[in-house]
């Protein structure tokens, strides 16, 4: 754990869910047949993602990863990549299917497929993020059953806290600081518009700030298909910057974030 910094009255992590083809593919299992389609989410590992690991590394920054395990079998070499750049690999489903529209059975599996995948790499994840930040009944029972620390998928507050009767510290999130809520857009029905940096940049620095100020904890939430295209990679630049350059914020892993949290109550 990277202890928080003296004098830090908020933080910042910057996490990226590598999704690539499972995000399409856990929406409707037909795009298997749909190589154009899925060729959005296979430009994350192929290419996006060198880019975002290089700004991180010439800003110093340490961030969390958050890997399907069907995209670590099939993209080995990006999970590699982002452990030997010292990141923080974590668990996001087998599938990117969202645990509400499963039986326990089948999330259990998915829990279990998706370690499973993450210790081939010699990884035992410490984090959870669901697919699409979707809980069901059952999910945060399995998130403890299986041994996880922490829990990055809830709105509930702008700092980290522990879910009541169990020992996972939630790191939360919002829409607000996710990437494909601005740039997502839909080939199906074209009703979203791809949004400028300029918007976006506007109401991440707004949202941030607003957090900082009332010292919680800001959690981006990125998509290499989706900020590592060539025209976005300078939003990210420009958002790590501003976290890197405020004396007062510490930017951190997700998994350092969740286990200051659990110091703080001792």
């Amino acid at each position: 754990m990277t202890d928080r910094p003296h004098g830090a009255s908020s933080s910042v992590s910057f996490t990226f869910d590598v999704d690539a083809e499972e995000v399409w593919l856990g929406e409707d299992p037909k795009n298997a047949r749909r190589p154009v389609v899925l060729s959005q989410g296979s430009y994350g590992p192929r290419v996006g993602l060198a880019s975002i690991l290089e700004i991180l590394d010439l800003n110093g920054v340490v961030a969390s990863f958050f890997f399907p395990g069907r995209v670590a079998e099939a993209y080995p070499a990006a999970v590699e990549s982002v452990l030997a750049a010292g990141h923080e690999v974590a668990h996001h489903g087998y599938t990117h299917r969202a645990p509400g529209s499963l039986t326990p059975g089948e999330q259990a599996e998915e829990f279990e497929r998706g370690i499973a995948a993450l210790q081939v790499f010699g990884v035992t994840p410490s984090g959870y993020r669901a697919p699409s930040w979707d809980f069901g009944p059952d999910t945060l029972r399995l998130v403890q059953q299986f041994g996880f620390r922490y829990s990055s998928n809830f709105m509930t507050d702008i700092r980290p806290f522990r879910h009541e009767g169990t020992e996972v510290i939630e790191v939360p999130v919002h829409w607000i600081l996710d990437d494909a809520a601005h740039f997502w857009f839909s080939g199906d029905t074209w009703t979203k518009k791809i949004s400028t940096n300029t918007e976006v940049e506007e109401i991440f620095t707004a949202e941030a700030s607003g957090i900082a100020r009332l010292g919680g904890t800001v959690v981006y939430t990125f998509h290499p298909q989706i900020i590592g295209r060539p025209g976005r990679l300078p939003l990210l630049e420009s958002a790590i910057t501003r976290a890197v350059a405020d004396p007062h914020v510490w930017v951190a892993t997700a998994a350092d974030i969740a286990d200051d949290a659990r110091k703080q109550e001792t």
